[in-house]
């Protein structure tokens, strides 16, 4: 089936930001979430994923829908579910380890919850610290309120309180996507 018009490069997913430019970027579940979910609007948001080169979609969401979505039009994609605030300090790390380890690898991904809320942008603080792109913590605020142009709320903050209980970079065993990178070359970069 040849694609033409809109269908072709596909739309832009909602509340799309970089956070490092042509490396790392966000927005809300393609498609949408809850009552506002789309299965033409998702699957335009995926063509266009895959049209502007993404390497791998990181899912953070808790279940496995629409993840197949992704295997049907040709987009690698890594799911680390990750609830927030209350996977503690473990569940922050290896969320922050799995951006760190495509970025290392290269990799140009987007992140995704079902939503642009609190979770995301606390890890997006957390992790400008956690990997030194930033001085401290409160720098780490400040320029993760001015990526997404809101105040972060007291929920968003206390991903980056609770760095101090989380692993350092440099404890953290590089290639918590190894095993996943080998297996994709057996199955066509699907995950």
């Amino acid at each position: 089936m040849v694609m033409r018009g809109r269908w072709a490069h596909g739309i832009q997913p909602k509340q799309f930001r970089w956070v490092l430019k042509d490396q790392v970027a966000v927005c809300e579940r393609p498609g949408g979430y809850g009552i506002e979910h789309r299965k033409v609007r998702r699957l335009e948001e995926i063509i266009w994923l895959r049209e502007h080169n993404f390497d791998f979609v990181l899912s953070l969401i808790g279940s496995k829908h629409n993840l197949h979505n992704y295997e049907e039009l040709g987009v690698p994609y890594h799911h680390v579910p990750f609830a927030g605030v209350s996977d503690g300090p473990a569940g922050l790390t290896r969320a922050m380890a799995a951006i760190r380890d495509h970025v290392r690898a290269s990799h140009k991904i987007v992140i995704h919850r079902e939503r642009l809320g609190d979770t995301i942008t606390g890890l997006v603080a957390a992790y400008l610290a956690w990997m030194g792109l930033v001085p401290d913590g409160p720098r780490a605020i400040i320029v993760t309120e001015q990526l997404f142009e809101r105040e972060l709320t007291a929920t968003a903050r206390e991903f980056v309180a609770m760095l101090d209980r989380c692993d350092s970079r440099d404890d953290v065993p590089s290639g918590a996507i190894g095993d996943l990178l080998a297996e994709s070359e057996d199955t066509d970069g699907q995950h």
